[in-house]
C-alpha cells in the first residue's frame, strides 16, 4: 500500500474507494496512513465485521461493485484478485464502467489481479494443509475459462465443502474490457514492488488506469 500510494502521488487526506473490500484489511491500513477511505463489499457479513473499525475518516457500506457509488474519489482500488467472480460475463464490463465512474477528474484506478498464465502453469492440482488441527483438502483445476478451488474439511463432527471460482482473465482480456468501457490503461506492474509486468514470470498483474 505504501509503494502504491507513493507511486500514485495521492494528495494528503485523499479520498479512496476500496472496492470489494472484504473485512476491510486494506481500507483500515490506508486509513491508518492518513487517507479518507470508504470500503464497499456485497457481503453483509463482511461489512458488519469491518464496521467495528469505522471512524470519522473510515466508512464501510454494503454495495454492489457493478453499480457506481454515490461519490467520486481520488483513487479507486480493487485489490487482491477481487474481480472476475461474477455469474454473468457482462458484469465484468459493467463493474469496470462503475470503477471508472467512481473516479474524479484527476483520479486513478488500480486493479490488483493474479497473473493468470503463471497461476495456471504452476497450478498444484491437489494439496493438503493442516491449520490449528484442522486438515484442509484442496483441489484446484481449470474449466471453461475459470480457475476453481474446492476446499473440504471436517470440524467438530461436521463436514464442510466450499468451491471458489474466478475467471482466468489475461492482460488482453482486461485491455478489451478497458477499450469497451472507455478506460485508459496507464501502466501494468507484476508485483507489489511495482516491477514491470512479465506474463511468464510475474506473480501479479497490477493495472493502473484512468
Amino acid at each position: 500500500m505504501d509503494t502504491l500510494t507513493n507511486y500514485l502521488n495521492l494528495p494528503e487526506q485523499a479520498h479512496i474507494l476500496d472496492v470489494a473490500c472484504g473485512r476491510g484489511r486494506h481500507s483500515i491500513y490506508l486509513n491508518s496512513i492518513g487517507y479518507n477511505v470508504t470500503g464497499i463489499d456485497i457481503s453483509e457479513e463482511n461489512i458488519a465485521y469491518a464496521k467495528k473499525y469505522e471512524n470519522p475518516n473510515l466508512f464501510f457500506e454494503v454495495h454492489d461493485m457493478c453499480n457506481p457509488y454515490s461519490k467520486k474519489f481520488d483513487a479507486v482500488f480493487n485489490l487482491f484478485t477481487s474481480f472476475g467472480y461474477f455469474e454473468n460475463e457482462e458484469d465484468n464490463l459493467q463493474a469496470l464502467k462503475a470503477l471508472k465512474e467512481n473516479l474524479n477528474e484527476t483520479g486513478f484506478g488500480v486493479i490488483d489481479f493474479m497473473n493468470t498464465r503463471k497461476v495456471i502453469e504452476c497450478l498444484t492440482s491437489k494439496e493438503e494443509k493442516t491449520v490449528e488441527g484442522i486438515t484442509f483438502n484442496i483441489h484446484k483445476y481449470v474449466e471453461d475459462g475459470y480457475i476453481f478451488k474446492n476446499i473440504k474439511f471436517s470440524k467438530d463432527g461436521e463436514d464442510y465443502d466450499f468451491t471458489e471460482r474466478v475467471k482466468a482473465l489475461t492482460l488482453q482480456d482486461f485491455e478489451n474490457y478497458f477499450e469497451q468501457a472507455g478506460i485508459y490503461l496507464l501502466d501494468v506492474f507484476g508485483d507489489y514492488k511495482l516491477k514491470k509486468f512479465d506474463e511468464k514470470e510475474s506473480d501479479r498483474m497490477i493495472l493502473i488506469f484512468k
